[in-house]
Parts: C-alpha cells; sequence; structure tokens
C-alpha cells in the first residue's frame, strides 16, 4: 500500500484534479469551437486522453460534487438541491486516498455545507470547519462554500476568518497561485498527493467588469451567432427562472463574450500549472484532471443555465494526462459519468473502492485497455436549482448515439440521435421507426431506476422525508455507512 513506500520512484501517482463551474464540452477549442483560445486544454487533450462522451448525471454544482466524492447518484447521496448540506456519513474519495497514504488538498468552491437549510449566501456559512464535513480532506484547505464574487474574492483555511487574495487579483489566478505554491512544496515528500483544485468560472455573473480587460478584449470583435436551437421561448413542459429579456440574443452574445474570456483566462491557468509540474519534475508520476461541473445552455432550446438533460448542459471536457500510462492523444467514446470518477481515479491509483458506489471503475478505457464498458449513461433531476418546487423532476439516458429522457409532470418522453442530430431539435420518440429504441430506452430505465431505488419522487418529497429535524443533515435511506 502507498503508506509504506518511501521513495518517489516506487510511490502512488498524484492526482491533480482541477475542475471549472459551469464550461460546457462544446466550448472548448480542442473540441471544434474556434472561438475557444483554449490552447492549453488543446495540448493537454493531444498529450493525454479525451473522454469525449463524459456526462453529468445531474448537471448542477452541489449535485456535481456529492457524486464525484461519492461515486453516488444524487438519489443516493440527498444533495437534491444546491442549498443543502452534504451528509457527512458516505465514504468518500479523500477518506479512500488518505487511507491509502495520500496527502489530500482541497482549493476553490465547496458548495456542499449550509448551516440554515437554503440560505448557502449567508457568511455564516462560508467556512467549512475541520472534521467530518470536510469529507475526508484533512490536509491542506484553501476553501469556501459559495460565491461567484472574482475581484475582492476570499477563503477560508482554519478559522472563520476572511482571507483575501489581494487587490486586483482575479480570483482563478490567486487559486493558481495557491495551487502552484502546494505543488512546488510536495517535491521533497515520501507521501504522494491529491490536490483538489475548483476553480469558479466561467460561472455567471458576465459582466465584463468580472473578466480581465485584456481577455475580453481578445473577443470584442468575435461575432457569438445564436446556435440552431435557440429559441425565445422555453421547450420544457415547466418555465425556468430567467426571463424572456435575459434570453434576448444581443443579451446572450454580450454575456457569451465574458464567458469566453473567462474560459481563456482559465486555460492559461491550466498552463501554468502544467509548466509548474514539468518545472517540479513531476510530469511523468502525476495524474492530471481537467473537467468541468456541468454546462451552460445560452438560450439552447430556449433554457439558461443547466439543470437539463441536453448536450449544452450535460455534456463537458474530461482531459486525463499520465505520462507513465496514458497513450498521447488518445481518444475514447465510453459512455463516462460523474458517478464513474471515484471509482475511476481508485482504479488508476489500485485503491480498494467502496461497496456502496455506484458507478464504474473505467481506469481501463483510460489506459486503452478492453473490458467493461456501460451501455449508457444515466440522468436525473430531481428538483430546481435552488428552491423546493415540484415540476422540474426528469430522468433521461446517454448512450453514443441516442439521448432519451422522460419528464415526470406529464410523462412527456424525448427521444434524439445526438450524432446526426447534435442540436437535439428532432424528437424521434414518437416516430414509428424509432419505437423499438425508444421501448428499450424505456425497459433500460426502469431497470436502472429499480437497481438504484429511484422511485421518481417529486421535490418536495425529498424535503418531507428525507431532512432531519434539526434540519440541516439529509438522511437516507439507502446510505451505506
Amino acid at each position: 500500500m502507498a503508506e509504506n513506500l518511501t521513495h518517489s520512484d516506487q510511490r502512488s501517482p498524484n492526482i491533480i484534479y482541477v475542475f471549472a463551474d459551469q464550461l460546457r464540452y462544446q466550448s472548448c477549442g480542442y473540441a471544434g469551437d474556434e472561438r475557444g483560445h483554449t490552447p492549453h486544454m488543446d495540448r493537454l487533450a493531444a498529450e493525454g486522453v479525451d473522454v469525449f462522451n463524459a456526462v453529468v448525471s445531474h448537471p448542477v454544482c452541489s449535485a456535481y460534487r456529492a457524486s464525484l466524492w461519492t461515486g453516488k447518484y444524487t438519489t443516493s447521496t440527498g444533495m437534491v438541491i444546491n442549498e443543502v448540506r452534504m451528509n457527512p456519513n458516505h465514504d468518500c474519495l479523500a477518506h479512500v486516498l488518505t487511507r491509502g497514504g495520500y496527502d489530500t488538498g482541497y482549493i476553490g468552491k465547496w458548495h456542499l455545507w449550509a448551516n440554515e437549510l437554503g440560505n448557502h449566501h449567508d457568511p455564516l456559512n462560508a467556512y467549512t470547519p475541520p472534521g467530518r464535513d470536510r469529507l475526508g480532506f484533512d490536509g491542506y484547505w484553501a476553501s469556501y462554500n459559495f460565491h461567484h464574487e472574482y475581484y475582492d474574492a476570499y477563503y477560508h483555511t482554519n478559522s472563520p476568518d476572511r482571507i483575501y487574495y489581494g487587490d486586483g487579483v482575479y480570483e482563478p489566478d490567486g487559486q493558481t497561485n495557491i495551487a502552484i505554491d502546494y505543488i512546488q512544496n510536495q517535491t521533497d515528500r515520501d507521501h504522494p498527493f491529491a490536490l483538489f483544485l475548483s476553480i469558479g468560472t466561467p460561472h455567471d455573473p458576465w459582466e465584463k467588469e468580472n473578466v480581465p480587460i485584456e481577455y475580453h478584449d481578445r473577443f470584442r470583435d468575435t461575432a457569438f451567432p445564436m446556435a440552431p436551437n435557440y429559441k425565445h421561448g422555453i421547450d420544457a413542459p415547466y418555465g425556468d427562472a430567467w426571463s424572456d429579456i435575459d434570453k434576448n440574443p444581443e443579451q446572450i452574445e454580450a454575456w457569451m463574450r465574458v464567458y469566453y474570456a473567462m474560459t481563456a483566462n482559465l486555460d492559461w491557468n491550466i498552463g501554468r500549472l502544467q509548466e509548474t509540474i514539468r518545472q517540479a519534475g513531476l510530469e511523468e508520476d502525476t495524474i492530471f484532471i481537467f473537467t468541468s461541473d456541468h454546462g451552460e445552455m445560452f438560450g439552447a432550446h430556449g433554457r439558461m443555465k443547466k439543470n437539463i438533460f441536453y448536450e449544452e448542459a450535460t455534456r463537458v471536457p474530461f482531459l486525463v494526462k499520465w505520462p507513465k500510462k496514458i497513450k498521447p492523444g488518445s481518444r475514447t467514446d465510453v459512455c463516462f459519468n460523474c458517478v464513474d470518477i471515484m471509482p475511476t481515479l481508485l482504479g488508476l491509483v489500485d485503491l480498494d473502492i467502496p461497496d456502496a458506489v455506484e458507478g464504474c471503475d473505467l481506469s481501463h478505457i483510460l489506459l486503452g485497455q478492453p473490458g467493461h464498458e456501460p451501455e449508457a449513461a444515466f440522468l436525473q433531476n430531481t428538483g430546481a436549482c435552488a428552491t423546493w418546487e415540484n415540476g422540474h423532476e426528469w430522468r433521461a439516458l446517454r448512450d453514443k448515439q441516442y439521448t432519451y429522457a422522460v419528464y415526470k409532470v406529464d410523462d412527456k418522453e424525448l427521444l434524439f440521435d445526438h450524432q446526426q442530430d447534435p442540436f437535439q431539435q428532432i424528437n424521434l420518440a414518437e416516430h414509428p421507426e424509432y419505437i423499438v429504441v425508444r421501448n428499450r430506452f424505456r425497459r433500460q430505465l426502469t431497470e436502472k431506476m429499480d437497481v438504484l431505488n429511484d422511485t421518481f419522487e417529486t421535490s418536495l418529497w425529498y424535503k418531507e422525508y428525507w431532512i432531519s429535524d434539526d434540519r440541516r443533515i439529509l438522511q437516507t435511506a439507502t446510505l451505506n455507512t
């Protein structure tokens, strides 16, 4: 085991896991977007493996983080909307890494801690104290629960005192500075390290004052026309939180200009991290992962933000570089889901996967080896992003060719061929020639939900039956403690 190793050439590989907030796959240069200024992401794709069918099972911030740490779906983690406190009783990724001899570190947005339900903006909720609520991270900590204040931003270490990056320091740059210092201080350690860096961009607010001017200037003359599936009115059985004014093309274009500027800055910081790893002599022995917690709709299907099964919201970049083991320039179409991240990481570093994990170990796929692959990625939504409100619930499956989805509110079914119809404009669910395909997905969805004990409840059901009397910690019937 890793805790018995004393020489760097014998020990387990280091892990550096960097994840953006709200960066969609479609806006990355290596994914084919010529407007994307992402040379370092592009290089990362060329030097590692591009998991180009990677998706997020529940595309909102807190649900993703809960699945990342536990390897479980939302209906098993209890993180059914953003504004609840994570149950600390799961056996999480950092717990396993620590037991395996890793020094763990966490930098950036946490978004799993709320002292009072539904009020993560409360300053009292910014600080996550050492202990169970850090879910196994007992090493370096420079984090905050929630904010998107990219200037005059702050974080906490081991006290409620706010630590500011300094006047004029852009938060992603400041967070990367901290990560660079951490990496440079690991070169003489006997134990491997696992550093997780959660960067808040390119999440809104998308005002040009929220990104360095030199990045915004790069896109000053760039046109951002609406996508073919742009609609001014919502294409769903229910509304969303954004007004029709917010979905005007002129407003969306201005926001996209900032979004792409933020992404360019994010890319620069990825380059800084890569250079630090090279200069520290850690490149061969470090697994470097870059990904995102979910995407952004930008008016597609009449929607903004995320929390929906469409490609723009659920599909994310997932790049893995490990020069010692992963062939440069590899690409895989495996149906990779965020619940697969924990077991796959543990598989790469040869640590035991907890029995309660619901995702798959797909480390063999990243290493270019044959083996088991999921038939499809299972997607689910248990409510609105930040409110207990019925009517938003859906379930979906996405395989290498199709996306199948059903809404609880009226049993509406959708079926898209995202290979032939990448903007998902043609609903094939009622087309006679696709009845067999639709029925196959119906069966697969039922079977998957049965395995997970997912009974497709309303959002308010979770509030009534899963919230404990002190209104702080979710209790789940399926929790394996």
